[in-house]
């Protein structure tokens, strides 16, 4: 929003700006917050603010706890939802001893990632457009003891809705299971709050390309906005997550970008274009190349396919993620690449003669990811396949999941578990820590934190089916 310091403090006196909203990002992915007047704007931007790093998941122990926020104005925007008039501006971390960047600092690790990309003299930017799904319910109750287990969601344009007894009589236009795509009102339920999320987002700074109902019964939605450079797109996915969650509250719904919050139905994945710049000039795109590839770009898929199972861990992160990598329902599980398949994990999007426009789709990442990281690892993986020339197995244009079984068998496929993709990346990471933009500390941190806190617990938890298929035994 803002090209320096001086431009926001003269923003705040002109505008009435009672507050700033100080965001920084946890190591798993959710925004925190403070408050500050606006007036502190100013020693802020000279000294920093410090804050308790013991407190926030992922980071500092209690015994070296103290940690320091250094404010970057160019991602200020005004909050929709408050009552008092308040800037938000994103934050990054430093020790504040040193000021060296944190390690652990999902938004420092974006900014390394870039200058990284920067000093191997390949491209100076990298663009990344995001396009992230989600759901949108009428509510959400969920309660784990030692003696039950529930989970339930529900919207009245529902499929299972449909023989329901309803005040003033069911009216229909239900959604059927994977029928959502593209349909009018009635049957699309959520386009008048889709339509104000996208006012909201436009207000914002993000430039909304697009906005449709997605294949899921139930409200499952697509909201599209234009690429950025990768620290700005880190930056823009955070600001789109907030905007979508506080607009569906106050439209009396409850959103979520958990990948598969609906049996027997699509997941939510957050597919990610890439295309690599140098000097003002697109590097991806070679007309006599397969699907208008170039030679780089080539190498950039193959990277990115033989690191998938160990970029899974900061792609895919949660337990739910796996859920939604099965075959049947969209989501890409086979380790090739291919011109317009979507069933393929890496697809290359018809783009027509325009150099600008090619770029590749990398289908497999979802929104559960903390979109910092996810973007860097596959940066990272990308870069790896440029600078040691790694080819992609030939393309597969065919629907993979009408392969003869010979055929299917030979393709390499994802790994099926967290746990699984966690020891990916145990044995795979020397191309992350390249230029030391991912620490060894935090892939240490990020392992042992998904280990303790995410898979332990839901061994240790009987599912509700379990008892459907053993409790007679």
């Amino acid at each position: 929003m803002f090209k320096d310091a001086s431009e926001a403090q003269a923003f705040i006196e002109k505008e009435g700006v009672k507050f700033v909203d100080v965001r920084f990002c946890d190591l798993p992915g959710i925004m925190q917050h403070f408050t500050i007047p606006a007036g502190e704007l100013d020693d802020a931007l000279e000294n920093g603010l410090m804050f308790d790093g013991s407190s926030i998941r992922g980071f500092q122990a209690i015994n070296e706890s103290d940690m320091k926020l250094i404010p970057d104005v160019t991602t200020a925007f005004l909050d929709p939802y408050r009552e008092q008039k308040i800037l938000i501006v994103n934050f990054s971390i430093v020790d504040p001893f040193t000021d060296e960047v944190y390690s652990r600092d999902p938004r420092s690790v974006a900014a390394k990632a870039e200058e990284y990309l920067k000093s191997t003299g390949i491209a100076d930017t990298c663009f990344i457009g995001a396009e992230a799904e989600f759901y949108l319910f009428d509510s959400v109750s969920y309660e784990t003891t030692p003696g039950s287990t529930h989970y339930e969601v529900d919207s009245n344009e529902a499929a299972w809705n449909s023989g329901r007894e309803e005040e003033g009589g069911n009216k229909g236009y239900k959604t059927p299971f994977k029928g959502g795509y593209f349909p009018v009102s009635p049957n699309d339920q959520m386009a008048d709050v889709r339509d104000r999320m996208v006012s909201d987002c436009i207000d914002a700074g993000l430039a909304i390309e697009r906005a449709h109902h997605e294949v899921g019964t139930a409200g499952q939605q697509e909201i599209n906005y234009r690429f950025n450079s990768l620290l700005a797109a880190g930056d823009d996915m955070m600001k789109f997550k907030y905007i979508i969650k506080n607009q569906a509250w106050q439209s009396g719904k409850t959103a979520t970008f958990m990948p598969k919050p609906i049996f027997g139905d699509n997941g939510s994945g957050m597919h990610c274009h890439h295309s690599l710049w140098k000097d003002g000039k697109p590097l991806f795109f070679d007309e006599r190349g397969y699907g208008q590839l170039s030679d780089l770009a080539r190498w950039y898929v193959g990277g990115i396919l033989k690191h998938a199972p160990s970029l899974l861990a900061f792609t895919n992160p949660s337990v739910n993620s796996f859920r939604r990598l099965v075959p049947g329902f969209e989501a890409p599980v086979n380790l090739v690449y291919s011109a317009r398949n979507r069933s393929a994990c890496i697809r290359i999007p018809v783009t027509g003669s325009s150099p600008k426009a090619k770029r590749i789709e990398y289908r497999v990442p979802d929104p559960s990811s903390n979109p910092y990281l996810c973007f860097s690892a596959v940066l990272m993986a990308g870069l790896d396949g440029i600078r040691n020339r790694i080819e992609p197995r030939e393309p597969i244009d065919k629907d993979l999941y009408e392969l003869a079984p010979e055929e299917y068998f030979d393709i390499d496929k994802l790994p099926y578990s967290l746990d699984q993709a966690l020891d990916a990346l145990e044995a795979d990471h020397d191309y992350l820590t390249e230029g030391d933009v991912f620490t060894p500390d935090l892939i240490e941190t990020w392992i042992e934190y998904k280990r303790e806190k995410e898979i332990a617990p839901m061994r240790l938890r009987p599912h509700p089916y379990e008892f459907e298929m053993y409790y007679n035994i």
